[in-house]
């Protein structure tokens, strides 16, 4: 059974019109509509608040759905990694560009932006590095594959699991390449 007509056989099943759903649930009438008619799926607070009024387990309330649930669950995880890693994309490759410039103009002040600059980085590099965890993703392949919401075969995410730590060494390796090469870069330009 899908939660929309769950939720409209247990609404109609305590006497509620959706308009009173709505109040009991602090969610608008158009709301309890969207959900009874499947556009769109109750949000976890909403789910356990009904669960509660309807006096039934969580359960027993999306019993059907979980394969929903979890699909969408998925897809906030998703949107969330991609959210936090595009905003570390752009702050590594400004952290990449701004230190000589920063020193060659600020001096001292411009190294102190700088360390202030680069604390903050770590800061969201540690979220991303969270978030990867918590989704079990650290090589490209697996970014890659769960970005698309797509799963690794077991053979592969072996594989993968193998190549993980000189990745990361490979990583770091490249990243200070990179830097030194654009620091030389602005010293031949700015010199």
């Amino acid at each position: 059974m899908e939660i929309g007509k769950r939720i409209r056989e247990l609404r109609n099943a305590q006497g509620w019109n959706q308009e009173e759903f709505a109040e009991k649930t602090f969610v608008s009438r158009q709301t309890i509509s969207s959900w009874e008619n499947d556009k769109s799926y109750p949000d976890i607070k909403s789910l356990l608040l009904m669960s509660e009024l309807f006096n039934v387990s969580l359960d027993e309330l999306i019993k059907g759905d979980i394969v929903t649930m979890k699909k969408e669950i998925s897809n906030e995880s998703i949107r969330e990694y991609r959210f936090w890693s595009n905003i570390f994309a752009v702050g590594f490759l400004i952290a990449v560009i701004i230190p000589y410039p920063l020193i060659h103009f600020f001096k001292i002040y411009g190294v102190i932006i700088f360390v202030l600059y680069y604390v903050a980085l770590i800061a969201l590099s540690i979220k991303v590095e969270v978030l990867k965890k918590h989704n079990d993703i650290q090589t490209y392949k697996e970014i890659v594959a769960f970005s698309e919401g797509k799963e690794l075969s077991t053979e592969e995410k072996i594989a993968e699991k193998a190549k993980r730590p000189y990745q990361k060494v490979l990583l770091a390796i490249a990243s200070a390449a990179l830097t030194l090469a654009v620091m030389l870069l602005f010293h031949l330009i700015l010199g």
